[in-house]
């Protein structure tokens, strides 16, 4: 159950719920389940937004900084691009060790709604896109052959190494996932 506390808006405490539920649960969750969780009416959840689709994207939206921010390094970290790429991986492998991982929020998300118009859709279609575009960034710094297609593999990896170990058929802490890296980076010839 969310965490909620007296102080937070019915909105915060809406979006609280719904991140918490719809990472854990899956979109499929109904409307009584995430208010009751939140601590909030039908009623008042209407009255902030149209639908449980507008919570679930505003879910993510709001998850989207941290993500990034879990993801990329930060200015103590800078390094390389090739270390910079690895960084995301490690990152990726050490967040999988989590009891609670179920994987990539947004990739999950795209996948269990099939739906690339939906306004959650769009949300992790974006946060997506961001991560492929500072793959090819760091990619092109470092003098990759086809920075395009090395930052389209990367997602690739990212993405699978996410989902198996979301899904609990595959561990991330021996890694596996940055060695893959490494390799594509070395055939790639990022520096």
């Amino acid at each position: 159950m969310a965490t909620t506390t007296d102080k937070a808006s019915p909105r915060d405490r809406l979006l609280d719920a719904a991140a918490e539920l719809f990472y854990r649960d899956g979109v499929s969750i109904g409307v009584e389940a995430l208010c009751r969780s939140a601590g909030v009416s039908k009623r008042s959840m209407y009255q902030l937004f149209d639908s449980k689709d507008e919570v679930l994207a505003a879910s993510l939206e709001r998850r989207a900084p941290g993500y990034a921010a879990r993801l990329t390094p930060g200015p103590d970290d800078a390094g390389t691009p090739r270390e910079r790429i690895l960084y995301v991986f490690e990152q990726a492998e050490q967040a999988s060790t989590e009891p609670d991982y179920q994987g990539c929020a947004f990739l999950a998300t795209l996948v269990e709604l099939k739906d690339p118009a939906h306004p959650a859709s769009v949300v992790a279609r974006t946060a997506k896109e961001a991560l492929r575009d500072a793959f090819r960034a760091q990619a092109e710094l470092g003098g990759a052959r086809d920075p395009e297609l090395l930052a389209r593999q990367l997602m690739l990896i990212f993405d699978g190494a996410s989902a198996r170990a979301g899904a609990k058929v595959e561990t991330l802490d021996d890694g596996l996932t940055t060695e893959t890296v490494r390799v594509l980076l070395d055939a790639a010839g990022v520096k």
